[in-house]
């Protein structure tokens, strides 16, 4: 043992788990009053959203929910899905957020892998919740949300009605709180079960700093950073999906790499584009309580909705699809101008991850006053967890040009250990030459603890003590990894291998072009042949000889899509594009002759 190793022991004093729930008590002390959250006449303040949670904390344990339990959510973007980030997990119970659009089977898997013991439904999914439940062999206890801001069909299917749980855990505690912290207790509550409007300011005559947070019996993280904190579902396009499993640790640090990738501010005002079901939002429903920032909710994505917050709340930042950023550069003019004509010279924050942006999309942002963030991950790694990180250099050259070197999914994330593109088969890193193809392959904290009770899948994942993608590419002399394909996308015609993202980003150049993919066709000669599914802009009109046409003057003929396909693209509720449905309608469509 070295000197080092001696009487320095780690304690309470010096050690503590890394968890993103602290992030929530921390913005309740240091900005109490701050306005947290928005979602139509709901506003509430940091303390508030930290007093929901406890609440929420505080109802779970009353109904039996103990460390290592799964909490199911079936919400959109509304406050209750945010505090269930922090009501959670703070009692080292583990939150299940289920894709919305998914039919009853699928939540009926999930609900059985997960071995879910309570689930939070908002009343729009109580028809799909209520057929999968029924269907599945846990009987979990089902609580309801009835948000105000929905209007549409639905009923009631729980025991237990959200608000009302809270409500009673606001009483307890207000009944057996110091006399101090009172009246704050009953203000929240008011808020909390009549949804009104709250201004940000309406508690300060009982915000007396830290006194303000000591409610009764406070819930406090005590498990390990390892424990896990959350759970995802992959999207079983080749079988059952797995069950991604986070840890507290890791999704403390993509947090805090979200942060120092954005150069996120202090206050920032957050509007929720991202389902928070999606890798826990990115990891963002942390991320914006460590800053203290607005979550600004909304249960739909429209042009109307995200143009209509940019120019009532002042939106600084969003995330989300290629889809999402190309059907607001799409939108109307008239509606693009009046949402961002209150910017008055400062530009919105974008990000962008789930598919490879083509330099067309990056430029248009640019034009219309947002500036897009490239991001790179997997559900396996937290959603984001390489970014192209802008160079100085970049900024000089001509727009077309320097949208090309944004769209490059860039270097790992400040807390990532590591980001390579190696030969799938020695695991030898690829010569850094933009040209030789290997897989992306990822390591360090940012990294799932494996997948739910399937331990071939995760030993096959961490083979050679990197994580791997399955997503093909290159990497740059400068050490910029590029996305060539994912490996079941890449088409192998005649023996050549063909990039279908290649193909895209040129189709992406044709002006009546809003959304692509391309696929491989099976082919009686050359085996595959690129076909490529083309979903047009709004009036717009062309041709599938004229897109051949187009693309002949920028591919080798032998990369041009052999067989071309209009309509609207299948999509997931995150917009990316699903291919698989996709690949399975291609063997029915015409083929031209090129």
């Amino acid at each position: 043992m070295n000197i080092y190793e001696q009487n320095l022991p780690k304690t309470a004093a010096n050690y503590a788990a890394l968890s993103p729930v602290d992030f929530l008590l921390r913005a309740a002390e240091v900005y109490p009053d701050r306005l947290a959250v928005v979602h139509g006449k709901i506003r509430r303040t940091w303390l508030q959203t930290y007093q929901r949670a406890q609440q929420l904390a505080h109802a779970l344990c009353a109904l039996g929910v103990q460390k290592g339990d799964t909490v199911t959510a079936m919400l959109p973007n509304i406050p209750e899905m945010l505090e269930c980030h922090f009501g959670v997990p703070v009692l080292g119970a583990v939150l299940n957020a289920l894709n919305t659009r998914l039919d009853a089977a699928s939540l009926t898997y999930m609900l059985n892998h997960g071995q879910a013991k309570v689930v939070i439904v908002d009343r729009e999914f109580s028809k799909v919740m209520k057929e999968a439940i029924l269907n599945a062999n846990v009987k979990p206890i089902v609580i309801d949300v009835d948000d105000s801001e929905y209007d549409g069909a639905g009923e009631c299917i729980g025991l237990y009605e959200y608000e009302a749980l809270l409500a009673g855990q606001a009483s307890a505690q207000q009944k057996n709180a110091p006399t101090e912290s009172a009246l704050q207790l009953s203000s929240t509550q008011a808020v909390s079960s009549s949804h009104t409007t709250q201004p940000a300011s309406a508690a300060k005559a009982s915000l007396s700093g830290a006194s303000s947070l000591h409610q009764k019996d406070p819930i406090t993280f005590q498990g390990d950073e390892w424990d896990a904190i959350a759970l995802n579902y992959t999207s079983g396009t080749t079988g059952e999906p797995k069950g991604v499993v986070y840890h507290h640790r890791g999704a403390y640090m993509n947090a805090i790499s979200n942060i120092l990738e954005w150069d996120l501010p202090t206050h920032p005002v957050y509007l929720w584009t991202l389902p928070m079901f999606h890798c826990n939002g990115w990891c963002f429903p942390w991320a914006i309580a460590a800053r203290a920032g607005v979550n600004v909710c909304l249960r739909r994505v429209t042009p109307e909705g995200v143009f209509g917050a940019i120019r009532d709340y002042g939106v600084t930042h969003y995330c989300g699809a290629p889809i999402v950023h190309s059907m607001l550069v799409n939108a109307p003019e008239a509606l693009k101008q009046d949402g961002m004509s209150k910017l008055n010279g400062s530009r919105v924050k974008g990000m962008v991850a789930g598919a490879a942006p083509s330099a067309t999309l990056i430029e248009a942002m640019d034009a219309l006053g947002i500036t897009l963030t490239h991001v790179y991950g997997l559900t396996e790694v937290y959603g984001p967890c390489t970014v192209c990180a802008p160079q100085q250099e970049w900024d000089t050259l001509p727009a077309a040009e320097r949208a090309v070197y944004h769209a490059r999914q860039g270097v790992r994330y400040h807390l990532q250990g590591g980001a390579d593109v190696v030969n799938p088969e020695t695991n030898e890193p690829v010569p850094r030459d933009g040209q030789t193809i290997g897989e992306i392959v990822l390591r360090g904290n940012i990294c799932m603890k494996g997948y739910l009770g399937n331990p071939k899948a995760t030993e096959a994942a961490f083979a050679g003590g990197w994580f791997h993608t399955g997503d093909l590419g290159v990497r740059y002399p400068d050490g910029y990894i590029k996305i060539k394909d994912r490996s079941k996308d890449v088409i192998i015609s005649g023996g050549e291998n063909i990039s279908s993202i290649e193909i895209e980003d040129v189709l992406y150049k044709h002006p009546a072009i809003m959304a692509v993919a391309v696929v491989a066709k099976p082919h009686p000669k050359w085996g595959e042949t690129p076909c490529a599914f083309i979903e047009l802009k709004p009036g717009a009109q062309t041709s599938a000889e004229e897109l051949i046409k187009h693309c002949k003057q920028h591919l080798a003929g032998f990369k041009v899509p052999g067989a071309i396909e209009f309509g609207e693209l299948p999509k997931t509720s995150t917009g990316k594009i699903q291919k698989f449905e996709l690949r399975a309608r291609s063997g029915a469509v015409s083929a031209i002759d090129v």
